[in-house]
């Protein structure tokens, strides 16, 4: 690749029927900032981009759209208007039939501690840390129902050395 051309993975778009209950399960349970919002009313639309930022971002309206691009690894929450108000309305997770999109994955220092957290805000688990034959992660749904694998760097290395080379665990 030209030296001229450096991309950076920018951001994963979930569609979302409600964007209050997924911008704060994201914010809050699981520690996103909220970088920006976009509303585009003649198409009745908004997005929000949520990340893990390592500074706070200009302030300047026109500097911060550009910053926005340029972070890596957002997540853009899509919200198309009114679905809010349907109580029947649903996108699908991808992890029903037919399958497509999986999950998303948040690495975290202690698997446990955030499940603990998790479990304590009334989050749906669909894989609890210590169930099956991976251990170490766990899945949980967000309020659309897609799937967030919780894991953390030092779990996923022994867990991936483990299955690769089973006499060695």
């Amino acid at each position: 690749m030209s030296d001229n051309l450096n991309p950076v993975l920018n951001q994963t778009m979930l569609r979302v029927r409600d964007p209050e209950p997924s911008v704060a399960f994201y914010r809050d349970l699981l520690g996103m900032t909220l970088l920006d919002r976009y509303d585009f009313p003649a198409m009745r639309f908004s997005l929000y981009f949520l990340g893990y930022p390592s500074s706070p971002g200009p302030s300047d309206r026109s500097a911060r759209v550009q910053w926005v691009f340029e972070q890596p690894a957002l997540l853009e929450l899509t919200h198309n208007w009114g679905t809010e108000a349907d109580p029947y309305f649903a996108y699908h997770n991808g992890n029903t039939e037919p399958r497509g999109f999986g999950h998303i994955g948040v690495s975290v220092p202690d698997v446990h501690a955030t499940c603990r957290h998790l479990e304590e805000a009334g989050v749906e688990f669909v894989k609890r840390p210590d169930d099956g034959a991976m251990k170490g992660l766990a899945f949980v749904k967000d309020p659309d129902g897609y799937w967030i694998e919780i894991l953390s760097g030092k779990g996923m290395r022994d867990l991936i050395l483990s299955l690769e080379d089973p006499a060695s665990a």
